[in-house]
């Protein structure tokens, strides 16, 4: 997608776009992008930013290919801005609340990794020196947040996370 400046009617056909296709990723050539809309540009699946001036047909296909791989492309002054806006969410959202980046509380983070070495409520219970209800209600509370639907569902939700 190209435009000279991010507006709310780009996001706004970005966001529709990714909705139809969640496997699409886009490379994005502006003049601007501010701040404050580059979380909202990476929810909108944009993986490569390319200034306007610097949008060689080379630099083009390279930012596409890297794209089609699953990688990303940002100018350095980007990379920055995004690693700072990571860290904040990180410090004032995720850790304000007793999270991990995944979304995990230290003593689900725990639970998962017995879970995946087969352990029962009870032991895990007895390993992590809680009540099996204690156990039962972390596990509860962890599935119904993250919308998972079993055990088995909820080890694999953490394997893919690199939890365990």
């Amino acid at each position: 997608m190209a435009a000279d400046a991010i507006t709310a009617e780009i996001m706004a056909m970005l966001r529709g776009a990714t909705t139809d296709n969640p496997q699409l990723r886009v490379v994005l050539i502006t003049n601007e992008l501010k701040e404050s809309d580059l979380l909202t540009a990476i929810e909108c699946r944009v993986v490569a930013v390319l200034p306007r001036s610097a949008a060689t047909g080379e630099r083009l296909l390279t930012a596409v290919v890297a794209a089609s791989k699953g990688c990303g492309m940002l100018p350095s002054d980007l990379l920055g801005t995004l690693l700072n806006q990571v860290e904040r969410l990180q410090r004032e959202v995720l850790a304000a609340h007793g999270l991990t980046a995944p979304g995990l509380a230290p003593r689900e983070v725990d639970v998962l990794k017995l879970m995946a070495e087969g352990a029962d409520t009870a032991e895990i219970a007895a390993t992590l020196c809680y009540s099996e209800r204690t156990v039962k209600n972390v596990i509860c509370a962890m599935m119904s947040r993250l919308n998972l639907k079993n055990r088995p569902h909820a080890v694999a939700f953490a394997m893919r996370a690199g939890i365990i």
